[in-house]
């Protein structure tokens, strides 16, 4: 259904003038029956003269006469040439000054029972700033003692509809982030056991390139007695290496004579042998 024009004060008119349901009037105006109640009552819309929508055009007589007599039937508007308001879809709701008020009440029912909601998504329905919400969420805000949570729908602030939607969307994009951090650990999961697994592989190429013959203790000891040690070395079929002189061979070994001193050696012994027979 599109908006009517004037909704309040076509609410005013239909409560004066016909005999018409609190709920009917509600969903023909666009307004919640608690605010259609209390403008009946005197305490919303005072001093608000009402519209006529039978003399707009906006509803036929015989309409309102046939859902006067069935109460559960939905008032239908009329067909008119006259432009319909466009209903706001973007920016922060607006709220009757009469309401206002009960503004704080609302946020803090919607933060205590519905964390998910963005503060965006707060100050679209309630029609109020994100600067109050955090006031009120930081338990700062200068009236916070007399501040009670209170249903905004009750309230007249914001339609169980557009409530239900905002808290459907909020609670995807909770688990969309859910989703998405799960799968964020996953990686990081499996980054890190490549880089343990790769490292481990190369600390194990490293040790086996560079391993040593390990000797124990009981091998380096020299075990063999004494007595039987100096036998051998008597016999000569030992050397002792700790001795001096094995270590002086061992640090200076004799070089090997080379081809051109046994050439010269044999020509000398010639020319002695030849002197000889002379």
């Amino acid at each position: 259904m599109s908006q009517i024009l004037m909704p309040k004060a076509t609410a005013v008119w239909l409560i004066d003038n016909t005999s018409l349901t609190f709920d009917q009037i509600s969903n023909f105006c666009g307004l919640h029956p608690l605010e259609v109640q209390s403008i009946a009552d005197g305490e919303v819309a005072v001093g608000i003269v009402g519209y006529d929508p039978i003399s707009n055009g906006q509803i036929t007589k015989e309409e309102i006469d046939r859902c006067s007599n069935d109460p559960g039937a939905n008032l239908q508007i009329a067909e008119t040439k006259v432009p319909r308001p466009i209903s706001r879809t973007r920016g922060p709701r607006y709220t009757p000054v009469a309401r206002r008020q009960d503004r704080p009440d609302a946020i803090e029912w919607l933060i205590h029972n519905f964390p998910e909601l963005s503060d965006g998504q707060i100050s679209k329905l309630i029609g109020t700033t994100k600067q109050t919400i955090n006031s009120i969420r930081d338990r700062a805000h200068w009236n916070i003692s007399n501040i009670k949570p209170q249903d905004p729908v009750a309230l007249g602030l914001v339609s169980r509809e557009d409530l239900a939607l905002a808290i459907e969307k909020a609670k995807r994009n909770e688990e969309r982030l859910e989703k998405s951090k799960v799968e964020t650990d996953n990686r990081k999961d499996k980054k890190f056991k490549k880089f343990e697994e790769e490292t481990h592989e190369k600390t194990e190429l490293k040790t086996s390139t560079t391993e040593t013959e390990v000797v124990s203790p009981a091998d380096a000891i020299d075990t063999e007695p004494l007595e039987e040690k100096n036998e051998k070395l008597a016999d000569g079929s030992q050397t002792d290496e700790t001795s001096p002189f094995s270590v002086l061979e061992k640090l200076f070994p004799q070089e090997e004579e080379t081809e051109q001193q046994e050439v010269s050696k044999v020509k000398n012994s010639d020319l002695n042998t030849e002197q000889k027979q002379e």
